[in-house]
């Protein structure tokens, strides 16, 4: 749900596609990309409302994690955008190109932000991409 907190993960290497369909403030927006960045998202494909604020978001808090300095290849989250494009050409793309170039992800959370769920059809969709 927008604007409430995120819930805990266990800090795992993660490819993270955001699903955004809800308006949020820049300060949740931050606090999530920080959240995701410090829980092992490495690559994370925003689609959706402002996809592409969502992209510099990440780096933003992905820069900060290091306090500035040069990020270790193992700790570079890399962000792509997709606006216009179908969410299934999204989830193709996350299965078969989103490849992070120094870690190995074997994990990919879907991050719906929606005031109403739709977890079951993302979930059918991701499966049958």
């Amino acid at each position: 749900m927008p604007e409430t907190p995120p819930p805990a993960l266990i800090d795992v290497p993660t490819r993270v596609i955001v699903i955004v369909d809800a308006q949020v403030t820049p300060a949740w927006q931050t606090l999530v990309s920080q959240w995701l960045v410090r829980a092992g998202c490495l690559y994370m494909l925003a689609w959706g409302t402002d996809c592409s604020s969502w992209d510099n978001s990440v780096d933003w808090a992905n820069i900060a994690r290091f306090g500035g300095k040069a990020i270790p290849d193992d700790g570079f989250v890399v962000t792509t955008w997709h606006l216009d494009k179908p969410l299934e050409e999204v989830f193709w793309y996350a299965k078969n190109l989103a490849v992070h170039p120094a870690v190995r992800l074997e994990r990919t959370i879907l991050l719906e932000i929606s005031a109403h769920s739709r977890r079951d059809e993302l979930l059918q969709a991701y499966a049958s991409t």
